[in-house]
Protein backbone atom coordinates (compact mmCIF):
# COMPACT_ATOMS: atom_id res chain seq x y z
CA UNK A 1 0.00 0.00 0.00
CA UNK A 2 2.07 3.38 -1.09
CA UNK A 3 1.42 6.34 0.89
CA UNK A 4 -0.46 9.10 -0.40
CA UNK A 5 2.23 11.53 0.06
CA UNK A 6 5.79 11.03 0.94
CA UNK A 7 8.94 12.99 2.09
CA UNK A 8 8.19 16.61 2.18
CA UNK A 9 9.91 16.54 5.66
CA UNK A 10 7.31 14.94 7.46
CA UNK A 11 3.49 14.46 8.49
CA UNK A 12 4.13 16.44 11.13
CA UNK A 13 4.43 19.34 8.85
CA UNK A 14 2.11 18.46 6.53
CA UNK A 15 -0.39 18.62 9.54
CA UNK A 16 0.47 22.01 10.21
CA UNK A 17 2.39 23.40 6.57
CA UNK A 18 6.28 24.14 6.20
CA UNK A 19 7.18 27.26 8.36
CA UNK A 20 8.14 30.76 6.23
CA UNK A 21 12.27 30.70 6.14
CA UNK A 22 13.67 32.76 8.63
CA UNK A 23 16.70 35.30 6.71
CA UNK A 24 19.83 34.15 6.28
CA UNK A 25 22.99 34.91 7.63
CA UNK A 26 23.72 38.75 5.87
CA UNK A 27 27.35 38.57 5.87
CA UNK A 28 30.27 38.55 8.22
CA UNK A 29 29.33 39.10 12.36
CA UNK A 30 29.71 38.25 16.19
CA UNK A 31 28.33 36.26 18.69
CA UNK A 32 29.08 35.79 22.33
CA UNK A 33 28.14 32.20 21.84
CA UNK A 34 27.44 30.53 18.23
CA UNK A 35 25.40 27.41 18.01
CA UNK A 36 25.26 25.01 14.74
CA UNK A 37 21.53 23.95 14.33
CA UNK A 38 18.35 24.72 15.11
CA UNK A 39 16.77 21.78 16.33
CA UNK A 40 15.78 20.53 20.11
CA UNK A 41 19.23 20.53 20.98
CA UNK A 42 20.28 24.12 19.74
CA UNK A 43 17.01 25.89 20.57
CA UNK A 44 17.34 24.51 24.13
CA UNK A 45 20.54 25.68 24.97
CA UNK A 46 19.63 29.14 23.62
CA UNK A 47 17.02 28.99 25.47
CA UNK A 48 18.34 28.37 28.72
CA UNK A 49 21.42 30.87 28.19
CA UNK A 50 19.26 33.79 27.38
CA UNK A 51 17.56 32.75 30.64
CA UNK A 52 19.97 32.37 32.81
CA UNK A 53 21.98 35.81 31.47
CA UNK A 54 19.53 37.89 29.00
CA UNK A 55 22.99 40.02 28.21
CA UNK A 56 24.12 37.61 26.07
CA UNK A 57 24.70 37.81 22.29
CA UNK A 58 23.27 34.15 21.22
CA UNK A 59 23.07 33.37 17.51
CA UNK A 60 21.51 29.68 15.89
CA UNK A 61 22.89 29.03 12.77
CA UNK A 62 20.79 26.40 10.53
CA UNK A 63 21.26 25.09 7.22
CA UNK A 64 17.72 24.78 6.19
CA UNK A 65 14.84 25.87 8.51
CA UNK A 66 14.54 25.18 12.45
CA UNK A 67 12.94 21.75 13.11
CA UNK A 68 14.23 19.93 9.11
CA UNK A 69 16.09 17.24 11.02
CA UNK A 70 15.01 14.65 13.93
CA UNK A 71 13.21 17.36 15.84
CA UNK A 72 10.14 17.87 13.06
CA UNK A 73 10.02 14.19 12.27
CA UNK A 74 10.64 11.91 15.32
CA UNK A 75 7.65 9.78 16.52
CA UNK A 76 6.50 12.08 19.35
CA UNK A 77 7.42 10.19 22.34
CA UNK A 78 8.56 12.98 25.13
CA UNK A 79 9.37 9.95 27.86
CA UNK A 80 12.70 10.81 29.81
CA UNK A 81 14.02 7.60 29.43
CA UNK A 82 17.40 6.11 29.90
CA UNK A 83 18.15 4.56 26.19
CA UNK A 84 21.88 3.63 26.98
CA UNK A 85 24.25 1.31 29.17
CA UNK A 86 24.16 2.52 32.64
CA UNK A 87 26.79 0.03 33.13
CA UNK A 88 28.88 1.79 30.66
CA UNK A 89 28.38 5.38 31.87
CA UNK A 90 29.08 3.64 36.06
CA UNK A 91 32.64 2.17 34.65
CA UNK A 92 34.05 5.59 35.12
CA UNK A 93 31.72 7.93 37.33
CA UNK A 94 29.86 5.10 39.72
CA UNK A 95 26.86 3.78 40.32
CA UNK A 96 25.16 7.06 42.08
CA UNK A 97 26.62 8.94 39.20
CA UNK A 98 24.35 7.22 37.09
CA UNK A 99 20.78 7.18 39.16
CA UNK A 100 20.93 11.33 38.91
CA UNK A 101 20.91 11.22 35.56
CA UNK A 102 18.40 8.13 35.46
CA UNK A 103 16.72 10.83 37.55
CA UNK A 104 17.60 14.05 35.76
CA UNK A 105 16.45 12.20 32.94
CA UNK A 106 13.12 11.69 34.33
CA UNK A 107 12.56 15.07 35.29
CA UNK A 108 12.32 16.51 31.69
CA UNK A 109 8.88 15.47 30.69
CA UNK A 110 7.81 18.16 33.22
CA UNK A 111 10.25 20.42 32.64
CA UNK A 112 9.26 20.70 29.28
CA UNK A 113 5.92 20.79 29.72
CA UNK A 114 6.69 23.85 32.02
CA UNK A 115 8.05 25.80 29.56
CA UNK A 116 5.54 24.44 27.04
CA UNK A 117 2.95 25.82 29.20
CA UNK A 118 4.77 29.21 30.34
CA UNK A 119 5.59 29.79 26.52
CA UNK A 120 2.03 29.23 25.22
CA UNK A 121 3.03 26.53 22.82
CA UNK A 122 0.35 24.29 21.72
CA UNK A 123 2.33 20.89 20.48
CA UNK A 124 -0.53 18.66 21.08
CA UNK A 125 0.89 17.54 24.55
CA UNK A 126 -1.15 14.64 26.39
CA UNK A 127 0.28 13.58 29.52
CA UNK A 128 -0.24 9.53 29.28
CA UNK A 129 2.38 6.22 29.69
CA UNK A 130 4.17 3.99 28.00
CA UNK A 131 2.97 0.98 26.84
CA UNK A 132 5.47 -2.00 25.79
CA UNK A 133 3.93 -5.37 24.55
CA UNK A 134 5.73 -9.03 24.24
CA UNK A 135 4.08 -10.85 21.85
CA UNK A 136 6.04 -13.84 21.78
CA UNK A 137 7.78 -15.97 24.82
CA UNK A 138 11.28 -14.15 24.16
CA UNK A 139 9.91 -10.99 24.32
CA UNK A 140 8.05 -11.17 27.59
CA UNK A 141 11.12 -12.88 28.81
CA UNK A 142 13.07 -9.29 27.55
CA UNK A 143 9.92 -7.58 29.00
CA UNK A 144 10.65 -8.91 32.88
CA UNK A 145 14.54 -8.50 32.28
CA UNK A 146 14.27 -4.66 31.21
CA UNK A 147 11.21 -3.90 34.22
CA UNK A 148 14.37 -5.42 36.59
CA UNK A 149 16.69 -3.55 35.19
CA UNK A 150 15.47 -0.75 35.52
CA UNK A 151 14.17 -1.02 38.64
CA UNK A 152 17.57 -1.31 39.89
CA UNK A 153 18.82 1.83 38.24
CA UNK A 154 16.20 4.05 39.91
CA UNK A 155 12.69 3.55 38.45
CA UNK A 156 10.95 1.34 40.89
CA UNK A 157 8.10 3.69 41.30
CA UNK A 158 7.49 4.45 37.51
CA UNK A 159 8.06 1.29 35.48
CA UNK A 160 6.20 -2.02 36.00
CA UNK A 161 5.09 -5.44 34.41
CA UNK A 162 1.80 -5.83 33.61
CA UNK A 163 -0.39 -8.79 32.73
CA UNK A 164 -1.39 -9.90 28.98
CA UNK A 165 -4.99 -8.87 29.77
CA UNK A 166 -3.95 -5.66 31.41
CA UNK A 167 -2.38 -4.80 28.17
CA UNK A 168 -4.91 -5.76 25.96
CA UNK A 169 -7.53 -3.76 27.85
CA UNK A 170 -5.28 -0.97 26.88
CA UNK A 171 -4.51 -1.93 23.44
CA UNK A 172 -5.63 -5.07 21.43
CA UNK A 173 -2.73 -6.14 19.68
CA UNK A 174 -3.11 -9.85 18.55
CA UNK A 175 -0.82 -11.98 20.67
CA UNK A 176 -0.13 -10.05 23.66
CA UNK A 177 1.46 -12.18 26.45
CA UNK A 178 2.56 -9.52 28.76
CA UNK A 179 3.15 -5.40 29.02
CA UNK A 180 5.26 -3.13 30.52
CA UNK A 181 4.07 -0.02 31.59
CA UNK A 182 6.11 3.54 32.10
CA UNK A 183 4.18 6.53 34.11
CA UNK A 184 4.91 10.03 33.73
CA UNK A 185 5.15 9.98 29.64
CA UNK A 186 4.19 12.35 27.05
CA UNK A 187 2.72 12.37 23.55
CA UNK A 188 4.15 15.38 21.75
CA UNK A 189 3.57 16.53 17.75
CA UNK A 190 6.92 16.56 17.53
CA UNK A 191 6.77 19.52 14.91
CA UNK A 192 4.70 21.49 16.52
CA UNK A 193 7.21 21.81 19.37
CA UNK A 194 9.89 22.59 17.83
CA UNK A 195 8.31 25.95 15.93
CA UNK A 196 7.09 26.84 19.40
CA UNK A 197 10.27 26.64 20.75
CA UNK A 198 12.09 28.66 17.83
CA UNK A 199 9.51 31.56 18.73
CA UNK A 200 10.19 31.58 21.93
CA UNK A 201 13.78 31.36 21.68
CA UNK A 202 13.32 34.40 19.41
CA UNK A 203 10.71 36.22 21.92
CA UNK A 204 13.90 35.03 24.69
CA UNK A 205 16.20 37.36 22.43
CA UNK A 206 18.62 35.21 20.95
CA UNK A 207 19.07 35.38 17.41
CA UNK A 208 18.27 32.32 14.45
CA UNK A 209 19.28 32.33 10.89
CA UNK A 210 18.15 29.93 8.28
CA UNK A 211 19.36 29.00 4.92
CA UNK A 212 22.90 28.96 6.40
CA UNK A 213 25.02 26.53 5.51
CA UNK A 214 27.82 25.66 7.74
CA UNK A 215 31.32 24.60 5.84
CA UNK A 216 33.78 24.56 8.73
CA UNK A 217 34.46 25.46 12.00
CA UNK A 218 37.05 25.74 14.87
CA UNK A 219 37.91 27.96 17.54
CA UNK A 220 36.17 31.12 17.54
CA UNK A 221 35.20 31.21 14.05
CA UNK A 222 32.47 29.65 11.94
CA UNK A 223 32.86 29.90 8.04
CA UNK A 224 29.19 29.73 6.26
CA UNK A 225 28.93 30.59 2.51
CA UNK A 226 27.08 33.72 3.78
CA UNK A 227 29.30 34.87 5.70
CA UNK A 228 32.22 34.57 8.95
CA UNK A 229 30.59 34.04 12.86
CA UNK A 230 33.36 35.14 15.50
CA UNK A 231 32.37 34.04 18.63
CA UNK A 232 34.18 32.62 21.69
CA UNK A 233 32.05 30.03 22.14
CA UNK A 234 30.94 27.94 19.34
CA UNK A 235 28.56 24.22 20.13
CA UNK A 236 27.79 21.68 17.50
CA UNK A 237 24.15 20.73 17.83
CA UNK A 238 23.91 18.73 14.42
CA UNK A 239 23.17 15.04 15.58
CA UNK A 240 22.57 12.66 12.85
CA UNK A 241 23.77 15.59 10.43
CA UNK A 242 26.91 15.74 12.35
CA UNK A 243 28.47 13.02 9.81
CA UNK A 244 28.13 16.15 6.97
CA UNK A 245 30.38 18.51 8.76
CA UNK A 246 34.03 17.82 8.07
CA UNK A 247 36.13 16.34 10.02
CA UNK A 248 33.11 14.59 12.19
CA UNK A 249 32.07 11.85 9.27
CA UNK A 250 32.53 9.32 11.99
CA UNK A 251 31.66 10.79 15.19
CA UNK A 252 28.36 9.92 15.18
CA UNK A 253 26.42 7.26 12.76
CA UNK A 254 23.29 9.07 11.01
CA UNK A 255 20.83 5.96 11.54
CA UNK A 256 17.80 5.84 9.62
CA UNK A 257 14.19 6.06 11.40
CA UNK A 258 11.32 6.37 9.14
CA UNK A 259 7.63 6.29 10.26
CA UNK A 260 3.90 5.56 8.22
CA UNK A 261 0.85 7.40 9.02
CA UNK A 262 -2.67 6.40 8.60
CA UNK A 263 -5.78 8.53 7.56
CA UNK A 264 -8.36 9.23 10.62
CA UNK A 265 -10.19 5.72 11.80
CA UNK A 266 -13.28 5.57 12.05
CA UNK A 267 -15.11 5.25 15.56
CA UNK A 268 -15.58 1.43 14.57
CA UNK A 269 -12.52 0.72 14.35
CA UNK A 270 -11.16 2.53 17.01
CA UNK A 271 -13.41 0.22 19.44
CA UNK A 272 -12.01 -2.92 18.17
CA UNK A 273 -8.52 -0.89 19.15
CA UNK A 274 -9.20 0.16 22.24
CA UNK A 275 -6.07 3.08 22.96
CA UNK A 276 -8.22 5.05 24.86
CA UNK A 277 -5.42 6.39 26.75
CA UNK A 278 -3.46 7.55 24.15
CA UNK A 279 -0.27 5.77 25.53
CA UNK A 280 2.97 6.05 23.40
CA UNK A 281 3.22 2.35 22.13
CA UNK A 282 6.19 0.02 21.10
CA UNK A 283 7.09 -3.89 21.44
CA UNK A 284 9.74 -6.05 22.79
CA UNK A 285 11.10 -7.46 19.22
CA UNK A 286 14.95 -7.30 18.52
CA UNK A 287 13.85 -4.73 15.07
CA UNK A 288 11.36 -2.71 17.80
CA UNK A 289 8.34 -0.46 16.55
CA UNK A 290 7.22 2.70 18.37
CA UNK A 291 3.55 4.24 17.34
CA UNK A 292 1.10 7.31 18.80
CA UNK A 293 -2.37 7.73 18.30
CA UNK A 294 -2.26 11.10 17.29
CA UNK A 295 -4.95 13.78 17.76
CA UNK A 296 -7.17 13.59 15.42
CA UNK A 297 -7.34 9.59 15.35
CA UNK A 298 -4.52 8.14 13.10
CA UNK A 299 -2.20 6.05 13.96
CA UNK A 300 1.54 6.56 13.28
CA UNK A 301 3.87 3.38 13.02
CA UNK A 302 7.69 3.82 13.35
CA UNK A 303 10.72 1.46 12.77
CA UNK A 304 14.79 1.77 11.21
CA UNK A 305 13.32 -0.05 8.00
CA UNK A 306 16.58 -0.03 5.69
CA UNK A 307 18.84 0.98 8.42
CA UNK A 308 21.80 3.00 7.26
CA UNK A 309 23.12 4.39 3.85
CA UNK A 310 26.53 3.88 2.74
CA UNK A 311 28.72 6.49 3.46
CA UNK A 312 26.40 7.88 6.11
CA UNK A 313 24.64 9.53 2.94
CA UNK A 314 21.06 11.32 3.86
CA UNK A 315 17.55 11.28 2.55
CA UNK A 316 16.22 13.43 0.24
CA UNK A 317 13.60 15.89 2.52
CA UNK A 318 12.49 12.71 4.49
CA UNK A 319 11.72 10.51 1.62
CA UNK A 320 11.44 6.53 2.53
CA UNK A 321 12.48 4.11 0.51
CA UNK A 322 9.60 0.75 -0.60
CA UNK A 323 11.52 -1.62 1.26
CA UNK A 324 10.95 0.59 4.73
CA UNK A 325 7.51 1.46 3.88
CA UNK A 326 6.38 -2.42 3.19
CA UNK A 327 8.06 -3.20 6.71
CA UNK A 328 6.08 -0.65 8.31
CA UNK A 329 3.02 -1.31 7.10
CA UNK A 330 3.21 -5.10 7.88
CA UNK A 331 3.69 -4.22 11.36
CA UNK A 332 1.03 -1.69 11.29
CA UNK A 333 -1.51 -4.54 10.04
CA UNK A 334 0.48 -7.57 12.28
CA UNK A 335 -0.12 -5.09 15.68
CA UNK A 336 -3.86 -3.52 14.59
CA UNK A 337 -5.43 -5.65 11.85
CA UNK A 338 -8.65 -3.92 12.47
CA UNK A 339 -6.34 -1.02 10.21
CA UNK A 340 -5.52 -3.31 7.95
CA UNK A 341 -8.13 -1.23 5.21
CA UNK A 342 -7.77 2.22 5.87
CA UNK A 343 -5.69 4.54 3.91
CA UNK A 344 -1.77 5.28 4.66
CA UNK A 345 -1.67 9.01 4.13
CA UNK A 346 2.02 9.78 4.72
CA UNK A 347 5.62 8.33 5.00
CA UNK A 348 8.51 9.54 5.74
CA UNK A 349 11.91 9.27 7.23
CA UNK A 350 15.03 10.87 9.21
CA UNK A 351 18.12 9.82 10.90
CA UNK A 352 19.26 10.07 14.28
CA UNK A 353 23.01 9.67 15.96
CA UNK A 354 24.51 6.97 17.18
CA UNK A 355 28.05 6.75 18.94
CA UNK A 356 29.81 4.00 18.29
CA UNK A 357 29.14 2.64 22.29
CA UNK A 358 25.81 3.92 21.79
CA UNK A 359 25.54 6.16 24.86
CA UNK A 360 24.51 10.15 24.40
CA UNK A 361 27.08 12.30 25.43
CA UNK A 362 27.99 15.96 25.21
CA UNK A 363 31.19 18.28 26.21
CA UNK A 364 32.41 21.62 26.77
CA UNK A 365 36.19 22.49 26.42
CA UNK A 366 36.63 25.78 28.10
CA UNK A 367 40.01 26.59 26.61
CA UNK A 368 38.79 26.42 23.01
CA UNK A 369 35.06 27.06 23.60
CA UNK A 370 34.15 24.26 21.77
CA UNK A 371 30.99 22.31 22.38
CA UNK A 372 28.64 19.71 21.61
CA UNK A 373 25.68 17.73 22.62
CA UNK A 374 23.76 14.83 20.85
CA UNK A 375 23.97 11.07 20.09
CA UNK A 376 20.65 10.42 21.56
CA UNK A 377 20.14 7.12 19.64
CA UNK A 378 16.37 8.00 18.98
CA UNK A 379 15.51 9.24 22.56
CA UNK A 380 16.37 12.76 21.82
CA UNK A 381 13.29 14.94 22.84
CA UNK A 382 13.28 14.95 26.29
CA UNK A 383 17.49 13.66 26.16
CA UNK A 384 17.97 17.17 24.36
CA UNK A 385 16.41 19.60 26.74
CA UNK A 386 18.64 17.89 29.57
CA UNK A 387 21.71 18.90 27.07
CA UNK A 388 20.32 22.37 26.48
CA UNK A 389 20.22 23.10 30.21
CA UNK A 390 23.71 21.29 30.74
CA UNK A 391 25.70 22.79 28.19
CA UNK A 392 24.10 26.38 29.14
CA UNK A 393 25.36 25.46 33.03
CA UNK A 394 29.32 24.19 30.91
CA UNK A 395 29.06 27.36 29.14
CA UNK A 396 28.62 29.91 32.02
CA UNK A 397 30.92 27.88 33.92
CA UNK A 398 29.03 26.65 36.55
CA UNK A 399 29.50 23.64 38.65
CA UNK A 400 26.56 22.08 39.38
CA UNK A 401 24.29 18.57 39.81
CA UNK A 402 24.08 18.91 35.78
CA UNK A 403 27.42 19.17 34.75
CA UNK A 404 28.73 16.14 37.14
CA UNK A 405 26.28 13.73 35.32
CA UNK A 406 28.40 10.83 33.74
CA UNK A 407 27.53 11.68 30.07
CA UNK A 408 29.52 14.98 30.54
CA UNK A 409 32.84 15.75 28.59
CA UNK A 410 32.93 11.86 28.06
CA UNK A 411 35.32 10.44 25.46
CA UNK A 412 33.95 8.29 22.89
CA UNK A 413 35.95 6.17 20.25
CA UNK A 414 35.34 6.77 15.86
CA UNK A 415 32.73 4.63 13.85
CA UNK A 416 35.07 2.40 11.53
CA UNK A 417 35.92 3.27 7.99
CA UNK A 418 33.55 2.54 5.15
CA UNK A 419 32.81 -0.18 4.29
CA UNK A 420 33.21 -1.77 7.34
CA UNK A 421 30.91 0.76 8.99
CA UNK A 422 27.72 -0.13 6.04
CA UNK A 423 28.62 -4.08 6.81
CA UNK A 424 28.23 -3.86 10.31
CA UNK A 425 25.41 -1.51 10.70
CA UNK A 426 23.27 -3.55 7.68
CA UNK A 427 24.63 -6.88 9.11
CA UNK A 428 23.04 -5.89 12.67
CA UNK A 429 19.76 -5.41 11.73
CA UNK A 430 19.57 -8.28 9.33
CA UNK A 431 20.37 -10.19 12.37
CA UNK A 432 17.76 -8.69 14.18
CA UNK A 433 15.33 -9.40 11.71
CA UNK A 434 16.44 -12.77 11.51
CA UNK A 435 16.50 -13.03 15.12
CA UNK A 436 12.59 -11.62 15.32
CA UNK A 437 11.46 -14.06 12.72
CA UNK A 438 13.07 -17.15 14.40
CA UNK A 439 11.76 -16.36 17.77
CA UNK A 440 8.37 -16.14 16.29
CA UNK A 441 8.33 -18.95 14.37
CA UNK A 442 9.76 -21.29 16.73
CA UNK A 443 8.73 -20.19 20.23
CA UNK A 444 11.84 -19.66 21.75
CA UNK A 445 12.14 -18.89 25.24
CA UNK A 446 15.02 -16.71 25.29
CA UNK A 447 16.39 -13.84 23.32
CA UNK A 448 17.57 -15.78 19.74
CA UNK A 449 21.32 -15.73 19.41
CA UNK A 450 21.23 -14.21 16.65
CA UNK A 451 19.71 -11.01 18.45
CA UNK A 452 22.92 -11.38 20.54
CA UNK A 453 25.58 -11.69 17.97
CA UNK A 454 23.81 -8.38 16.03
CA UNK A 455 24.22 -6.19 18.75
CA UNK A 456 27.91 -7.43 19.82
CA UNK A 457 28.85 -6.26 16.01
CA UNK A 458 28.48 -2.95 16.02
CA UNK A 459 28.72 -2.57 20.04
CA UNK A 460 25.19 -2.33 20.81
Amino acid sequence: MTPRALGGVSFWYADIGLPDRRAALAGDTTADVAIIGAGYTGLWTAWYLRQADPSLNVLVIEKDFAGFGASGRNGGWLTGGFAWSQERYARSHGAEAVRAMVAAMNGTVDEVIAVAEAEGIDADIRRTDELMVATTPAQLGRLHDEVSHRTSWGEEGRVRAISAAEARARVAIPGTLGGMIVTGVARVQPAKLVRGLAAAVERAGARIVEGTEVLRYGPGRVETAQGVVRAPVILRATEGFTATLPGHRRDWLPLNSAQIVTEPLPPKVWAEIGWDGHEILGDFANAYCYCQRTREGRIAVGGRGVPYRFASRLDESGTPDPETLRRLTAILHRHFPAARGVRIDHGWCGVLGVPRDWCATLGFDPATGLGFAGGYVGVGVSTSNLAGRTLADLVLRRDTGLTRLPWVNRPTRKWEPEPARWLGVRGMYALLNGADRREADLGLTQTSRLARLGNWLTGR
